[in-house]
């Protein structure tokens, strides 16, 4: 009997794995209503050949797989028909609005003040009088529009030409040398010894991160001593 619960639940587990690796990254905070829905009835389906030894293990994968394959469907459908998704996923709503706080859209959505000020508070926004626009994702995130007036200066409008730095890539991780990664940037390990060692490391194994990017940018955090 313990033999078949670690072996359903080992078959359970890869097959789950792969499904969820198939819907894609997403945070649980980031999932369209469909998606949360097949999330939580996967899981809860799954769990009969677990919990219960005697059902056979296509108990537990028949239903998962037809949801997953429902949830394929509905995706191939919203990304084809604009229509469906709004019927679906539902729009984004503008809570405020030049401005302005749209109640009646705060009341449709039953969104709360206290509600929509912590929203605002995660986006850095503390002053409702910088907030220009506020939208409610269909995913439940708040993205935040502030003033013309409340915009970060950008080198454009200072009239600055802005260097083109890449992206940072990680060069140790943990003490271990990305090859690739220098590789990428056009460095070597000498270089990498040279640049440690004008830290006073003697070793990557004293790093704990860093990153280098194409203008010569880099992060270090030493490993801190226990």
């Amino acid at each position: 009997m313990l033999k078949v619960i670690l072996c359903n639940s080992i078959v359970i587990y890869a097959v789950l794995i792969a499904f969820m690796r198939a819907m894609g990254k997403r945070q649980l905070g980031e999932l369209e209503p469909s998606e949360l829905i097949v999330t939580i009835l996967i899981s809860e389906v799954s769990a009969t050949p677990i919990v219960d030894p005697e059902k056979p293990l296509y108990y537990g994968l028949v239903p998962a797989a037809t949801l997953f394959t429902m949830e394929l469907i509905l995706s191939l459908l919203m990304a084809r028909s604009v229509k469906f998704r709004g019927f679906l996923a539902g729009k984004p709503a503008l809570l405020i609005r030049h401005g302005r706080i749209d109640q009646k859209q705060m009341r449709r959505n039953r969104f709360t003040p206290d509600e929509l000020a912590e929203a605002l508070r995660n986006q850095g926004a503390l002053d409702l009088n910088e907030v220009e626009y506020a939208i409610l994702e269909t995913d439940g995130q708040l993205n935040v529009i502030l003033t013309p007036g409340s915009r970060p200066v950008t080198a454009a409008q200072m009239n600055v030409a802005a260097e083109d730095t890449g992206y940072p890539l990680i060069v140790i991780n943990e003490g271990r040398v990305m090859t690739e990664n220098l590789k990428i940037l056009g460095k070597d390990e000498k270089w990498l010894e040279k640049y440690l060692r004008s830290q006073k490391l003697s070793s990557p194994k004293d790093v704990y991160m860093m990153t280098a990017d194409m203008a010569g940018g880099i992060f270090l955090s030493p490993k801190q001593r226990s």
